[in-house]
């Protein structure tokens, strides 16, 4: 019994926490382990439940555990993810009795460790269980405070508050753990919101219009991968966010010439070729720094029935202006490589990866796509920029060091078919991860007048 344990959601969850860890991605990761084991439906959600429930949760989980370790410093990296599992499950989770999550944890500890460890495990979990959790309200400092409530890090919360406000930036913070929505966009190559509505609830699915995005539907009742009509091309997965980069390029044209400076895996290039017909002369020239990740483009396109529009080619799109003339297309986006706050729902390690200096890095690579791109636009043509980050670093910082740079372009209101936070004081827009619970996004509308 006891090795079998090590295979079971919890035993497998403790595993997998300590290879993420390490640097692994947490989606990535997971996909593997889930593709490796054995485990039930049920058993799959209850895994996926505790894994990306003790990331998003871990800077509090560490608060809680403190005062039961005497000497943190010698505890082994996977007893430190048995006993954060087992309190993610105490204190979050309704339904499981602390006595199985107690038995399964010592089992695990029984199977995976020494006797001495054992011991160690069961002490601390019946200990908490006797004198219960610090309280956050010995914490004096308030963003401190907020910050181990939330797991987000202190640095990312004063950031936040210099932007937004301590109201906004507390429920930007109180959103990110949050499980995200289910949500596929239609492709309109092939389909329309009703047919694609029919096919889902004939799969099974809960289907819901999203308020965000017009060619998307927010989805409940199993795993879009796995339906046929993800299978048949009918739909693909994107965030809501994500689906408003392309309406916003305001492609009113099917014969117009694309640029997509970073495409990879190509979400949004095919969602662009919807828009063109390659027998009128509409295509996208699609690009990635990296060869295999053009082919995930390619296969992308080829999946959406929208190849014969796509032409992905691997280049650094920091030298697009060495492969093109001048003005020669009528659109552009840069989907610009960024720190990805605006994922924190779908990627929760990365908020204890990245500092500001990656966002000032990037500030950099971003400027630098931008000028490169910025003479390859027809005079009265958009360049459209993007990120899914939502620090004004990478934003708004770069779009107003752009315009000063590049008296051609001119700052346009971000259209969306919705009208989106239609009261907002500004022409560019962020979506924040409270906002609409959709990803964190930011698009820049840049007209070139001459």
């Amino acid at each position: 019994m006891g090795k079998a344990k090590l295979h079971s959601a919890r035993g497998l969850a403790v595993s997998t926490l300590e290879i993420i860890k390490n640097g692994a991605y947490s989606n990535l990761q997971l996909n593997a382990a889930i593709q490796h084991s054995k485990l039930e439906e049920r058993d799959v959600h209850l895994f996926t439940t505790i894994v990306y429930g003790v990331i998003q949760h871990r800077l509090t989980l560490e608060y809680w555990l403190k005062p039961f370790v005497k000497q943190p410093q010698k505890m082994q990296p996977w007893v430190r993810e048995l006993l954060y599992t087992a309190l993610f499950q105490m204190k979050y989770l309704d339904k499981v009795p602390n006595h199985a999550i107690f038995d399964e944890s010592i089992e695990i500890a029984k199977a995976r460790g020494h006797e001495g460890q054992r011991r160690f495990v069961t002490g601390v979990l019946h200990q908490i269980d006797r004198d219960g959790v610090p309280d956050f309200n010995t914490i004096k400092d308030p963003t401190e405070r907020l910050s181990i409530e939330t797991s987000l890090p202190v640095w990312m919360l004063e950031e936040l508050t210099k932007e937004v406000g301590l109201a906004k930036a507390e429920s930007i913070a109180r959103s990110i753990n949050n499980a995200p929505a289910q949500s596929a966009r239609v492709n309109r190559a092939v389909s329309d919101i009703e047919n694609a509505t029919d096919q889902l609830i004939a799969d099974g699915f809960e289907v819901q219009q999203s308020p965000v995005a017009p060619d998307g539907l927010l989805l409940n009742g199993g795993f879009v991968a796995g339906s046929a009509a993800f299978a048949n091309g009918t739909v693909t997965l994107q965030d809501e966010s994500a689906m408003l980069v392309a309406p916003a390029m305001q492609i009113t044209d099917p014969s117009m010439k694309v640029l997509d400076a970073c495409a990879a895996p190509g979400g949004k290039t095919t969602q662009i070729a919807t828009y063109l017909d390659h027998d009128l002369g509409g295509q996208v020239d699609a690009f990635d720094i990296h060869e295999h990740k053009v082919q995930l483009i390619r296969n992308n396109a080829e999946r959406l029935f929208v190849r014969d529009r796509v032409f992905a080619t691997a280049m650094d799109a920091r030298l697009l202006g060495d492969k093109y003339e001048n003005e020669v297309f009528d659109r552009a986006l840069i989907d610009a490589p960024c720190s990805g706050f605006g994922l924190l729902r779908r990627k929760p390690e990365i908020r204890y990866e990245k500092t500001l200096q990656d966002s000032q890095n990037l500030q950099k690579i971003q400027l630098a796509l931008l000028d490169s791109v910025a003479p390859l636009v027809k005079i009265g043509g958009l360049l459209t920029y993007s990120t899914c980050t939502i620090l004004r670093l990478e934003n708004d910082d770069v779009v107003n060091t752009f315009l000063a740079k590049h008296p051609e372009y001119e700052l346009e209101t971000t259209f969306t078919e919705n009208n989106l936070k239609a009261d907002r004081d500004t022409k560019t827009l962020t979506i924040y991860p409270d906002d609409f619970n959709s990803d964190g996004f930011f698009i820049a509308s840049l007209k070139r007048v001459k």
